[in-house]
Parts: structure tokens; sequence; C-alpha cells
């Protein structure tokens, strides 16, 4: 009996051990593969602070919580299994479907480039597109949804790094990483968002401190500073939002390119980057990233630049028709 229960207390130790073991292996592994999606992680937390910006002060974190809730929805719900399956069944699907993706942001971006420009033409074009949608909307669900399908691709992005940096791991492991990554990036990305929002509020609080000391000068002159600088912090994020949009939609078109051996354009860009690298040393990795993020983003710039007849003559027209058809059939209400 004692030596049964020894034998079977062993054996909880070695699985024990074994979980252990891979789990530390999963958190190593999503440590790595979060580092290499660092780059859209920023992209993301500067792209999502515009869709809070003009609302309320009390709806700024219910919003941010919306959208939040709504980035774990695409990374856990649908792209952790869509990936899987899709690179164990389907994975020459997954360029594609990534460079869609990407096309979507370059139009999302060049879109507001366009309503800054011309906001005439703009107001007439997003009037176009709405008459297509499923129904209306108030503001604040707009914003959302807008933030949420906008963060879908990010989101896609991001687990598709994820999950190319760990390609011979079981589907188990990779499921792991994956929610790890997933759920890590989101609480970090709208945890700042969150903090970024509410800055100006801390502001106000912090420059009504009223203490005659040390500490309360310094808080009042840190509160000053945050309101008055916030404004200024928000627009530039706001331009860097819709500039991120449009170089990570950018790069992913051209590392689509590049996957289906079409690599003019991406040797250019990379030879550019190498060069100012070359020419400004002392700076090298930072002028290198410049140039990179600068011409992808040009190469995002023409592509959100045709897709924005395209969405309006083309993709709008044929939606509506099957809007139409499918009220007729009584499936839409």
């Amino acid at each position: 009996m004692s030596i049964g229960l020894l034998a079977l207390l062993d054996d909880v130790a070695t699985i024990a051990k074994v979980a252990a073991a891979s789990l530390d292996d999963v958190a190593s592994q999503a440590a790595k593969a979060g580092v290499k999606a660092a780059g859209v992680v920023i992209d993301d937390t500067a792209v999502t602070p515009r869709y809070v910006v003009g609302f309320a002060a009390k709806r700024e974190l219910p919003i941010v919580y919306r959208i939040a809730m709504g980035s774990l929805r695409n990374k856990l719900l649908i792209l952790l299994p869509a990936a899987l399956i899709l690179s164990y069944f389907l994975p020459w699907a997954i360029t594609p479907l990534l460079m869609i993706g990407g096309a979507y942001l370059c139009y999302e971006g060049v879109e507001k480039i366009f309503e800054a420009i011309v906001p005439h033409q703009a107001h007439a074009h997003e009037a176009e597109l709405e008459s297509a949608a499923l129904a209306p909307k108030s503001l604040e669900d707009e914003k959302v949804a807008g933030a949420i399908k906008t963060d879908f691709i990010l989101s896609a992005e991001i687990m598709a790094i994820t999950l190319a940096a760990v390609p011979y791991s079981t589907i188990w492991t990779q499921a792991l990483v994956l929610a790890v990554v997933g759920i890590g990036i989101t609480v970090v990305v709208y945890g700042v968002v969150a903090l970024i929002v509410k800055a100006d509020d801390a502001g106000v609080t912090l420059a009504s401190n009223e203490k005659a000391s040390v500490i309360g000068t310094a808080s009042r002159a840190l509160g000053r500073t945050l309101v008055l600088g916030m404004p200024g912090f928000l627009a530039f994020l706001s331009i860097a939002g819709t500039a991120a949009m449009i170089w990570v939609g950018g790069g992913i078109i051209v590392h689509g390119l590049e996957h289906y051996g079409l690599t003019a354009i991406g040797h250019a860009i990379h030879d550019a980057g190498a060069w100012a690298a070359h020419a400004l040393p002392v700076i090298g990795a930072f002028t290198e990233w410049i140039v990179t993020a600068a011409l992808s983003g040009l190469v995002g710039l023409v592509i959100g630049a045709a897709a924005i007849p395209l969405a309006g003559y083309a993709i709008a027209p044929v939606w509506k028709q099957v809007k139409a058809f499918l009220r007729r059939r009584g499936r839409v209400a």
C-alpha cells in the first residue's frame, strides 16, 4: 500500500515537473514572440487614443474598456483559432488575408488624410459608405466599432508574428503562447491608452493641490504641465496613429509581395534604410527605421489612395445590392 502511494506521488511529481517545464517554455516563447511583435504593439497604442478623443470625460474609460474587450474577443475567439486552423490546413491563405487587412489599414489611414484635406468630398464619400451599412449606430458605437475593426487587423499581424516565432511547437503550446501574448499585449496597450486619455484629468487633480510645501508646488506644476500639454500630445498621437496605420499597412503589403517573389519594392526599401543607417552611424538603427517606415508609408499611401475610389464606386454599390437582396429575403432588418 505504501509502495503504491509512493509510486503515485512520484508520478504526480514527475507530471508536475513536466507541466512546470512546459509552462516555463510557454512563458519563454511568449516573451520572445511579444518582443518580435513590439513594433505593431507600439502602432496599436498610437492608433487607439484617436477613437476616444472628443467624448465626455466620464465616457472615456468605458469606451477604452469596450474597445479592450473587443480586442480580446478578436484575439482569443477569432484570431487564435483561425491562426491555428489556417497554419495547419490552409497556410497559403495567411499571407493574402494579411495583405487584405493591410490594404484596409492603408484605406483607413488615407481616408483620414482625405478628410483633413478635402472635408466636403470626404463627407460625401462617408455618406455613400454609410448608406451601405446594415444599421445606424450612435457616434460612440461607430467609434468603438471602428477601433475594434482597426484593432482586428493589427491583432492579426501580432498573432501572425507570434505564430511565426513558435513554428515547431505543438499545437497546444502554440495556442497557449498565442493566448498569453494576446492577453498580455491587450492589457499593456489598453492600460497605456487609459493612462493617456485620463492624464488631463489627473493633471486637474494635481493642479488643485493646495499644500504649501515642496511636494505641493511640484504637484501643481506637474498638473498644469499635463493639462496644458495633453491636448497637443493627443493631437500628435492622432497624427502618429494615422501614420502608423498607413506604414504598417504598407509594410504588410510589401512583405506579402516578397512572399510571392515580388521583391523589388522590399529590396529597395531595405537598401534605402541600410544606406541611411550607414550615412548616419551614430543613430543608424533609428535612421534605418525612419526611412523604412517612411517608404512603407509611401506604399501605403498609394494603396490607400487607390482603395478610396474602389470602396466608393465598386464595393459600396455591390454591397448595397447584396443588402437589398438579403432584405427582400427577410434576412436583414
